[in-house]
């Protein structure tokens, strides 16, 4: 070993004693005023880190930014005056997400467009504006997927086709980003959120359906945030035993 090999060794070393001593550091939060964006900023909270929500309603336990991020330019403004507020960031993790199920020629456009906006494009928006702040922090990224990105189902193409392009964009960035940031990617199956709240029946799960609680897919993402700087958790699925839509 050479004595730039030995210096970086070192760097890694240090930067992974540091990070099993500190909590999550500062972890911008999309989608965290419900659902499972909340439960993982609760899990940040408790861990010890500082959860920053970007969100289009307002969470009111947590320090944030109100946006729609389906407007990319404003999720970018937002994500850097949260950075700067906080004197940069740690982690971000993407929950935020959005779907109308319906058959795509009684779909309106407007609202085609709106769930691929937030899903994959505000993904993307908040992910950019924040590498500045992860570089310099050796920091991660946590996107989120869906079973649905893995298997297609009928009125939901607007849905599949934003969570098809999360993996698409996550597997590039990880590896556009190799060795600078780390690249997670959470493939969550369907949990007892908010999510179906307002939907026909039809698209509803069954009753007495066995979803997952958001709490326990937050310690996943947790788990993930918490590994040191040199080793990353590529992909991570988490469903319910009974979940119907993986594999």
């Amino acid at each position: 070993m050479n004595d730039a090999e030995r210096t970086l060794a070192e760097q890694v070393r240090q930067a992974r004693a540091g990070k099993r001593s500190a909590g999550p550091g500062t972890v911008l939060v999309t989608g965290g005023a419900a659902g499972l964006g909340q439960a993982v900023a609760r899990a940040v909270r408790d861990a010890g880190g500082t959860p920053v929500v970007l969100d289009i309603a307002a969470a009111p336990d947590f320090d944030g930014e109100l946006v729609d991020l389906a407007d990319a330019r404003a999720a970018e403004a937002a994500v850097c005056r949260a950075a700067e507020r906080h004197g940069g960031l740690d982690a971000v993790f993407t929950a935020a997400g959005i779907d109308y199920p319906a058959p795509l020629g009684d779909l309106p456009g407007e609202s085609w467009d709106r769930i691929v906006a937030v899903n994959l494009l505000g993904t993307a928006a908040v992910v950019r504006a924040a590498l500045p702040y992860l570089r310099r922090s050796k920091g991660i990224v946590v996107t989120c997927a869906s079973t649905l990105a893995f298997r297609a189902v009928a009125d939901a193409t607007a849905y599949c086709a934003s969570k098809w392009g999360v993996v698409g964009f996550t597997r590039a960035l990880a590896a556009e980003l190799k060795g600078a940031v780390r690249v997670t990617m959470l493939v969550p199956g369907g949990m007892h959120t908010s999510f179906f709240d307002g939907r026909e029946e039809r698209y509803k799960p069954p009753r007495g359906a066995k979803l997952n609680v958001p709490e326990d897919v937050a310690q996943s993402v947790l788990f993930a945030l918490r590994q040191p700087v040199g080793c990353e958790i590529k992909e991570i699925v988490v469903t319910s035993s009974w979940e119907e839509s993986w594999p």
